[in-house]
C-alpha cells in the first residue's frame, strides 16, 4: 500500500455496519485501501462506488464487477450516483484531507519538505492553484484564507508581507514562499506554522470546506434510513463541521424542537469520537491527527 496507508481502516469500515447485498460509497478512493476492505465484506450482490478527483488514483482501480470508480469530486456525489441509476445507499465512507501519495509527490506542492511549483490542486482540472492564491489575491482575501483556514493570528502581517514581496517579482515556488515569510518561521515552531500556512492555501485552492458541507448535506439525502456515515478528518476545521452536522443536521444555529420540546435531528451518533491507538500511529505517523465519527440516519 505504497500509494496511501489507510488510517483507521478496520474501525471506519466496521462503522458502516455492512450488509452483504448493500450499496456503499467510498468518496475518497486514493490507494483503494478502504474500498478493498468494503468489497471484502460485500456479497456477490453488493455494490461499491468510489470517487476520486485525482487522476493519479485511477491507476489503483479495482477489477471487480461490484466496483465502479468515478473520477470526480465527491461534492457531486448525488449527481454521479444518479448517472449510475443509484438514488439511495446504505453507507458512505470519507477519509478527508490529502493522501500520502499527494504529500510524497514533490511536484504537487502539498508538502513542506520539498521545493515545488505553487500548485496544491487535488484535481489538475481546477483553474485555481496555489500560485494564483499567493500572487493574485488581494489583502482582504489573503487575510481571510490565513485566518479562517490556517487559524493564524498574524494573518494580516503574512498577507502584507506577501503582497509587498510580489510587487518585485512573482512568488512561484514553495521555497520562494518560505523565503518571503522567513521572519514568521522561527526554528522552534517553523514546521507547525508552515503546516498551517500550507493548509490554509490548500483548503482555499480546493474549496475543501464548501465541498465538505455539500457532501454532508447530500449524504443525508441519499442515505437509506439506518444507513451509516463514517468520516475521518484530520484538522479541527473539518472535524467541527462533521461533528456539528451529525449532531443536529445543521452547520449553524440550532434544530427546531417538536411539540414535546425535543430536538428533531436526522442522525443517531454511533460511538464517541474514535482516534488511532499508539500502535497505529507508530506504524503510520500521519494517523496522529485523525478523528473518526460515525452516524446512522434515523
Amino acid at each position: 500500500m505504497e500509494y496511501h496507508n489507510p488510517v483507521l481502516l478496520q474501525t471506519s469500515v466496521d462503522g458502516l455496519n455492512i450488509k452483504p447485498d448493500g450499496v456503499y460509497v467510498d468518496v475518497t478512493f486514493g490507494g483503494g485501501g478502504h474500498s478493498r476492505e468494503i468489497l471484502s465484506r460485500l456479497g456477490p450482490d453488493g455494490k461499491l462506488f468510489a470517487f476520486d478527483q485525482d487522476e493519479d488514483a485511477l491507476a489503483n482501480t479495482i477489477r471487480d464487477e461490484r466496483f465502479s470508480l468515478i473520477n470526480e469530486n465527491f461534492r457531486f456525489i448525488k449527481r454521479f450516483l444518479r448517472f449510475y441509476g443509484v438514488k439511495s445507499v446504505d453507507g458512505i465512507l470519507a477519509d478527508l484531507g490529502v493522501s500520502s501519495h499527494q504529500f510524497d509527490v514533490a511536484e504537487r506542492g502539498f508538502s513542506t519538505r520539498f521545493d515545488a511549483e505553487l500548485d496544491m490542486r487535488m484535481s489538475q482540472k481546477n483553474d485555481l492553484n496555489a500560485y494564483r492564491v499567493v500572487n493574485e489575491y488581494d489583502d482582504a482575501n489573503l487575510k481571510r484564507v490565513f485566518l479562517d483556514y490556517g487559524e493564524l493570528k498574524n494573518a494580516p502581517a503574512l498577507s502584507r508581507t506577501i503582497i509587498e514581496a510580489r510587487e518585485y517579482q512573482p512568488i512561484s515556488t514553495t521555497n520562494e514562499l518560505k523565503d518571503v515569510l522567513a521572519k514568521y518561521l522561527p526554528e522552534k515552531v517553523r514546521n507547525k506554522v508552515l503546516a498551517q500556512i500550507y493548509q490554509a492555501i490548500r483548503i482555499e485552492v480546493n474549496q475543501e470546506m464548501d465541498v465538505l458541507k455539500e457532501f454532508l448535506e447530500q449524504s443525508l439525502e441519499i442515505l437509506n434510513p439506518g444507513g451509516r456515515l463514517s468520516v475521518i478528518s484530520y484538522h479541527s476545521l473539518e472535524d467541527r463541521l462533521v461533528k456539528r452536522y451529525i449532531k443536529n443536521g445543521m452547520f449553524e444555529g440550532e434544530p427546531e424542537r417538536d411539540f414535546f420540546g425535543n430536538y428533531s435531528v436526522p442522525f443517531k451518533i454511533i460511538d464517541k469520537l474514535i482516534v488511532p491507538n499508539n500502535a497505529e500511529i507508530k506504524i503510520n505517523n500521519r494517523a496522529r491527527s485523525a478523528k473518526l465519527r460515525i452516524a446512522e440516519k434515523k
